[in-house]
């Protein structure tokens, strides 16, 4: 790595930012939004420049350690704590500052209270997410997972759409919560077997075959409820359904990704034996979410909980890839999980573009859009394709080499596996079908097509959805690379 200090660099731009925004007045909303905005570009700027400088060799780099208890104390092994990137972590960190710009600009003239709180716990979440995807200290990343809770409980339980947003909060509050205190059961397995949480150090130990699978099926209770893998998945309709825009956006654009990139992060390399011992376990949940979450989702009549759903069916291809464990079927997951990342949050900013006009989410009421809306249908179209994996998109990449990997390992598995396709394909085109085509609908007065805001929102979203769709070997190649060093270490 060029510049070592880069990764400090973003963390230092967020905690100014948000100093800045909280020592603005209140009431000069138009000048906390474009601060807000600003430093949040300038994160993702240094994001890019950080991917740029990146050397693709595989280990980590841009290392920042840190010193967190002393080290003259015997309270820890090792008084550091170390944060790095490699090449998973750093298309996360990328995705997280990308979406945060993004929730603020879709929010800018829906949020009408308390928009200083607003936006900092939008600064604080992402500062709370670059920390998960860099810390290599297991306590730390409990910490930071845990630390996630708080701004998004806000954003869900103050912004929140409706009536029941309180009751949603608390779901995802608590589902996530109780979840989290078997992952910090297993790290206390760890740590008493091995003396140290230090991710690095973890993986060039061997622990014992059972106790890899206690402390396994510790981080898999906390992961799965995050994914939502059935049947931890209760919380995530009703969260989505609730929350603002700019919160549906966070949890489907990088929230849920966290339960996947734990999965890759920590299953094969520190627990091989275990994730290899509860793999036809996890297979046999991840089909069924891809075939249960397509058929619920196929009979939603929310705009909003149809999207939700569909994010399920999506996150059961990501971990079926991940647990046959191939090389394919690991990209495979880390690619989908940053196609779904851009695909699903560009459609939850298209139901809320609907719903800021209309006032409604039901799909009955709404037929005829692209007579009213030509550019928002056209842009619905283009995303509606790319969550059906059409070819030269960046789903199609993800679903072709997770589907790929699960015909490896087993036909019937890859067979089932085909079926989430096909249901994809069903409830997505019907759902375009019946918003977009036909006569305009008796119930809609007034239709305005998107605004220049609100295209130029969407514009990054649609454009890397297809860039990525044809030229995916420029993530591709880093993340295998990654992959190919973790497992010559690890196994």
């Amino acid at each position: 790595m060029r510049d070592k200090k880069m990764l400090g660099l973003i963390f230092t731009l967020l905690l100014i930012g948000a100093l800045h925004v909280m020592f603005i007045p209140r009431e000069n909303s138009i000048k906390l939004k474009l601060a807000a905005l600003q430093w949040t570009l300038a994160t993702l700027t240094a994001t890019i420049i950080l991917w740029i400088s990146f050397d693709g060799e595989g280990q980590f780099q841009a290392t920042q350690i840190i010193e967190w208890i002393s080290s003259t104390t015997d309270l820890w092994s090792s008084g550091m704590v170390v944060f790095a990137v490699d090449g998973i972590s750093i298309f996360f960190i990328i995705l997280t500052a990308l979406l945060i710009p993004i929730c603020i600009l879709i929010s800018w003239n829906s949020i009408k209270f308390l928009l200083k709180e607003f936006l900092l716990c939008l600064i604080f979440l992402e500062i709370l997410l670059m920390g998960v995807f860099t810390a290599l200290d297991l306590l730390l990343f409990y910490i930071l997972f845990e630390g996630i809770l708080i701004p998004m409980f806000l954003i869900i339980g103050i912004w929140g759409a409706r009536e029941e947003k309180v009751l949603a909060s608390y779901y995802f509050f608590f589902y996530t919560l109780i979840g989290s205190v078997f992952m910090l059961l297993g790290i206390f397995v760890l740590y008493s077997n091995t003396g140290t949480t230090d991710y690095q150090t973890l993986c060039g130990l061997r622990l014992n075959g059972e106790t890899q699978k206690w402390v396994f099926m510790g981080f898999f209770v906390s992961l799965a409820i995050k994914i939502p893998k059935i049947p931890f998945h209760i919380w995530l309709p009703q969260a989505h359904v609730e929350a603002p825009c700019a919160g549906s956006v966070m949890l489907a654009g990088v929230l849920l990704k966290i339960g996947g990139y734990g999965f890759i992060r920590f299953s094969w390399p520190i627990l091989p034996e275990a994730s290899e011992y509860f793999a036809p376990l996890i297979l046999t949940l991840s089909l069924l979410a891809v075939i249960y979450g397509s058929l619920t989702t196929c009979r939603q009549v929310d705009f909003k909980r149809l999207i939700a759903y569909s994010s399920v069916a999506h996150m059961g291809l990501v971990t079926l890839g991940i647990f046959t464990h191939t090389i394919q079927g690991l990209v495979a997951a880390i690619f989908l999980m940053l196609a779904h990342g851009l695909v699903s949050s560009s459609l939850f900013i298209i139901v809320t573009l609907l719903y800021e006009r209309h006032h409604t989410r039901l799909i009955k009421y709404y037929r005829g859009m692209t007579i009213t809306m030509p550019i928002f249908a056209t842009i619905m179209l283009l995303m509606t394709l790319a969550n059906i994996a059409v070819p030269l998109s960046c789903n199609f990449v993800g679903e072709f080499l997770s589907l790929l990997a699960a015909f490896e390992y087993s036909i019937i598995v890859g067979v089932l596996a085909s079926l989430g396709m096909v249901l994809g394909a069903a409830y997505s085109l019907y759902l375009y079908n019946r918003v977009c085509f036909g006569n305009s609908s008796n119930y809609i007065i007034f239709s305005r097509d998107v605004n220049r805001r609100e295209f130029y929102t969407l514009l990054p979203l649609v454009a890397l959805t297809i860039l990525m769709g044809i030229y995916p070997s420029a993530i591709i190649d880093t993340v295998k690379g990654t992959i190919i060093f973790q497992e010559s270490h690890t196994w």
